[in-house]
């Protein structure tokens, strides 16, 4: 697929359709200002032009998230994600599970686990094994996403061991960043993520977070998709973008091609 041979309109809604709409900003439960941007955050997620894919959300706002998407009508629509391990990806296995366990009992249905991506760095595989097949464990038959920190894992062998550990653990998706680092998501770090999907035997997803914020840049992941994995491989089941600023640009896409 390349998507710039597809009417703006069309790809702005199909990626529209792609969107974790994500806020991962304070974790103060207290915080009114807070609170109002995560209830419109949910709001938003039924945009004019289709619903986005999920919301995801820190653990402590889940319940807010998954009430204010059942009064807004859109939570069978809209998947619940939140985050674990997250960001520094140096939690116990035991602190990670416990916390994959109560966001999942508070009405999350999707889990953003990080991939100890140091102790990789550090030669220490077996760590990031061990959290990772407990991680999955405690997801049952929720989808679990590994984030990766591509931008960390500095060099192209790495990603790629990452990539199989989370693929050989379970991963239904593999996701390139927490949008913490100074480095976030890249098509070459995507490209090595999709390489390993492709050379497995196991149905996973890529998503692409941190840094995209405009239509052309989720364009651009769309179409390294589409040509590496095939049209019929697009889609929310496959491919997400985790995002917050994307939507507004995609919005403003669809309109434009709308008005003209």
């Amino acid at each position: 697929m390349n998507a710039n041979l597809l009417d703006p309109t069309d790809l702005a809604r199909r990626m529209i359709g792609l969107v974790d709409l994500t806020r991962l900003e304070s974790t103060d439960s207290g915080d009114a200002s807070e609170r109002r941007a995560i209830a419109e955050l949910c709001r938003r997620a039924d945009t004019p032009a289709g619903p986005v894919a999920a919301v995801c959300v820190y653990p402590v706002w889940i319940e807010l998230a998954d009430r204010t998407l059942k009064e807004t009508g859109m939570r069978e629509t809209v998947r619940l994600a939140t985050v674990a391990n997250f960001p520094g990806g140096t939690d116990s296995v035991d602190d990670t599970v416990a916390e994959i366990r109560a966001a999942l009992d508070q009405g999350a249905d999707e889990i953003d686990v990080v991939l100890p991506w140091r102790a990789l760095k550090d030669g220490d595989v077996e760590a990031a094994r061990k959290l990772l097949a407990a991680s999955r464990m405690a997801c049952a038959g929720h989808c679990m996403k590994v984030i990766l920190e591509s931008g960390e894992l500095d060099e192209p062998e790495l990603i790629r061991q990452a990539s199989k550990i989370a693929i050989a653990c379970g991963a239904d998706f593999l996701k390139t960043s927490t949008g913490k680092v100074e480095v976030n998501a890249t098509l070459a770090a995507a490209t090595i993520m999709l390489e390993s999907v492709r050379d497995s035997s196991r149905k996973v997803g890529l998503k692409a977070s941190g840094g995209l914020r405009s239509f052309e840049d989720a364009a651009a992941y769309l179409t390294l998709a589409g040509q590496m994995m095939g049209e019929d491989w697009i889609g929310p089941n496959h491919l997400r973008f985790g995002a917050s600023s994307l939507l507004d640009d995609l919005l403003a896409h669809a309109a434009d091609a709308d008005r003209a």
